[in-house]
């Protein structure tokens, strides 16, 4: 079978793809877990902290289908970078799952009883299921940074070396709270666009004004982290961009510094970070304004240059070891066969703009403010 598109394109189309799946997970599911973070602050009495779960209600069960496309995209597009990260991180990965599972239960057990220590408990519960997966991904991210304690034999067995305390550095809790800020900012931008104003509504904005703050100089952190602290790697020599798919014939060194190079040969990756800024500058321009629509365009601008920052970074490179200089991924080494990917790309093209329609469609039908007297008079909401 002729194949139309070459390898190097269709690897770099997959390494793009995936990218847009992260985003679009947080972005959408992003807002779902800035909201239940903020539960406990912005709203002081029961029918307040209704009113916050109900801005969520309607749609965060279908933004939990960016999750599932990422994990399976990159079981079927990276099944090295799947199986390295899936089996060393697991611990984490349990960790984020268990979190996660209480926000659906929290939902739908919160308001079946009217005790008010029955309802405090599952306000924290959802807190925790928003707060910590996000803690969690910035964590992981900076462990992608740092590199993760593996190696690959001979046979392409794995051996991983690390452990969950291990994954906590100073760098990696600044990823995560990077993470944190972001996501709080994309959830108090959301209830901005959500809730009637009121007390509410005031809070969250203030809420967003300093997670705006923090997200700026958080992420400023972390190019000082990369520029002046021991971290970065580097591919030595040519590597064949169409090559096979076999991670050890690729050499990967560590090099301070080594994370910023992209931007002195490819001058226009400098639009990440760039973004990365502005879209949270813009939010707070928002805020300010009280322009809702504004503060929530710029928050989820921020969030697509602040994780394509990281790809621009990384490029070629998905995932460094700190063991084995012949077992690090990159996106010539580790990817599927140049079929597979073919196939996959068609069933993408055809699925993926009926899954953006439809959510689109979604957000338009059920969109509008929630406000108290919704939560006294529709007996359907939470």
């Amino acid at each position: 079978m002729e194949i139309p598109l070459d390898f190097e394109t269709l690897r770099v189309i997959w390494w793009a793809l995936i990218g847009i799946l992260l985003i679009g997970f947080a972005i959408t599911d992003g807002h779902d877990m800035g909201v239940t973070a903020l539960l406990p602050f912005v709203a002081k009495t029961d029918e307040e902290r209704r009113a916050v779960i109900n801005t969520v209600s309607a749609t965060w069960e279908g933004n939990q289908v960016w999750f599932i496309l990422g994990g399976g995209a990159i079981f079927a597009a990276w099944p090295f970078v799947y199986a390295v990260s899936f089996s060393g991180f697991y611990l984490a990965m349990f960790v984020v799952l268990m979190s996660m599972i209480l926000r659906p239960v929290g939902f739908k057990y919160r308001s079946k009883r009217p005790e008010k220590a029955w309802r405090r408990n599952w306000d924290w519960a959802l807190f925790i299921g928003g707060f910590v997966p996000t803690l969690v991904f910035g964590v992981a991210i900076g462990n992608v940074l740092s590199g993760a304690p593996f190696r690959l034999d001979s046979d392409l067995r794995i051996t991983y070396e690390g452990g969950l305390l291990g994954l906590f550095t100073p760098f990696t809790v600044l990823c995560g709270l990077t993470s944190v800020a972001m996501v709080v900012l994309q959830g108090a931008t959301w209830l901005g666009l959500k809730l009637e104003r009121g007390e509410v509504h005031k809070r969250s904005m203030k809420f967003g004004f300093v997670a705006g703050i923090a997200v700026i100089v958080l992420f400023a952190l972390g190019f000082v982290f990369l520029k002046f602290g021991n971290i970065g790697y580097q591919v030595v020599g040519d590597v064949a961009a169409g090559g096979v798919s076999n991670p050890r014939r690729a050499e990967v060194v560590p090099m301070a510094g080594g994370w910023l190079t992209n931007y002195a040969t490819y001058p226009w990756m400098w639009i990440a970070p760039i973004v990365g800024f502005a879209g949270p500058v813009l939010a707070l321009v928002g805020l300010k304004l009280k322009s809702e629509p504004l503060a929530f365009g710029g928050s989820s601008f921020g969030i697509f240059g602040i994780i394509g920052s990281v790809g621009a970074s990384m490029f070629p490179i998905i995932l460094p070891s700190t063991l084995d200089a012949k077992s690090s991924l990159l996106v010539w080494t580790a990817s599927s066969s140049h079929l597979t990917l073919f196939i996959m790309l068609g069933v993408t093209l055809v699925f993926l703009p009926i899954v953006l329609a439809y959510t689109a469609w979604v957000y338009k039908v059920l969109f509008g403010r929630v406000g108290i007297e919704n939560i006294r008079t529709n007996p359907d909401m939470y």
